[in-house]
C-alpha cells in the first residue's frame, strides 16, 4: 500500500492506493477560503498552513481507509513543480515517516503524478492515448505512449488556461479560485454574447496572453455596463479558453499514433474537468 502526499501548491492532500491501482482513501484540505482575500495564493501563507494541516490530513487519510502505518509498504511526494515552501512541507513530513518505518521514498513529478492518475481504479486508461493536463499553472497536451514514457506534443507560450482563469476573473471582480467563479457565473450567461479570440499558432501549442488581454479591452470599453453584462463577459471568456483546448486536442495536426484514442481521451478529460484541481 502506497502513503501518498500533496503539497505542491494550496491544497494538503493524502492518499492510500493499493497495489492494485484502487483508491482507498483520498483526503484533501483546501485553502480558497484563506487566499481569497489576497486574490490569489500567497506562497508563505500556503507554506504555514500546510505545517498545521499536513499531520492531520495523513490521520484522516489512514482513517477513511481504515488502516494504519503498519500496512504501508512505501511513501511518495510531490516534488515538484510547485511553490518551494509548500513542497518542502510535504517533503520532509513523507521523509519522517518514510524514515521512522524504515520504508521506501518515492519522489514524484507534480505533472507526472497528473498523467499516472489515468491509469487507477474504477477506469484505469491503457497507453497509447492523448491526454490534455491542463492544472493551475501547466497546460500541456502529451501523447502518452507507456506508462513512465510520453512525448510533449504542446504547451502554454504564455499563461496556463488555469492563470487565464483566475486573472480573468481578478478583470470581472469575482475573487479567488477564479476558474470556479467564472463558471457559476458563466452558467448565468451568454457564452456567443461576445467574441473573444482563439490563438491560432503553428504546432500543438497554446496561448491565453491574447484572450485575457481582450477581456481587459472589454471591461473598459464597456465601463458603466459591466456590472449588468457580466454573466455574459464571464460565459464568453469561459467558451474562449475551453474551445482552445479543445480545437488543440482534437487537432488533425496530433500525430496518428494518437488519434484512434481522442474520443475517450476527451471523454475522460470532460469527466475530470468537473472535479476540483
Amino acid at each position: 500500500m502506497i502513503l501518498a502526499l500533496e503539497t505542491s501548491c494550496d491544497e494538503t492532500a493524502c492518499a492510500l492506493v493499493g497495489d492494485d491501482g484502487r483508491i482507498l482513501s483520498n483526503v484533501v484540505a483546501s485553502q480558497a477560503e484563506l487566499h481569497a482575500r489576497y486574490g490569489g495564493v500567497v506562497p508563505e501563507v500556503a507554506s504555514r498552513r500546510h505545517l498545521e494541516l499536513v499531520s492531520p490530513v495523513v490521520r484522516d487519510a489512514l482513517d477513511e481507509a481504515g488502516t494504519s502505518l503498519d500496512d504501508v509498504s512505501r511513501v511518495a511526494v510531490t516534488q515538484g513543480p510547485g511553490l518551494i515552501g509548500a513542497l518542502l512541507v510535504g517533503l520532509q513530513a513523507a521523509k519522517a515517516v518514510a524514515w521512522s518505518r524504515r520504508l521506501p521514498l518515492v519522489p514524484v513529478d507534480h505533472l507526472y503524478g497528473h498523467v499516472a492518475s489515468l491509469f487507477l481504479e474504477p477506469n484505469p486508461l491503457e497507453p497509447p492515448f492523448l491526454c490534455l493536463l491542463a492544472s493551475g499553472g501547466h497546460t500541456m497536451l502529451l501523447d502518452v505512449k507507456e506508462h513512465s514514457r510520453w512525448d510533449v506534443l504542446g504547451t502554454t507560450l504564455d499563461d496556463a488556461a488555469g492563470e487565464a482563469f483566475d486573472k480573468g476573473a481578478r478583470l470581472l471582480g469575482l475573487g479567488y479560485p477564479g476558474g470556479a467563479a467564472i463558471d457559476r457565473l458563466a452558467r448565468e450567461g451568454d457564452g456567443e454574447a461576445l467574441s473573444f479570440p482563439v490563438a491560432r499558432l503553428d504546432g500543438l501549442d497554446f496561448s491565453f496572453s491574447g484572450v485575457k488581454t481582450a477581456l481587459l479591452y472589454a471591461v473598459r470599453d464597456l465601463g458603466d455596463e459591466v456590472d449588468e453584462r457580466r454573466a455574459d463577459l464571464a460565459a464568453s471568456y469561459q467558451r474562449a479558453i475551453v474551445r482552445a483546448l479543445v480545437e488543440r486536442t482534437a487537432s488533425p495536426r496530433t500525430p496518428s499514433c494518437v488519434r484512434d484514442s481522442r474520443a475517450r481521451s476527451l471523454r475522460r478529460w470532460s469527466c475530470a474537468r468537473t472535479t476540483p484541481r
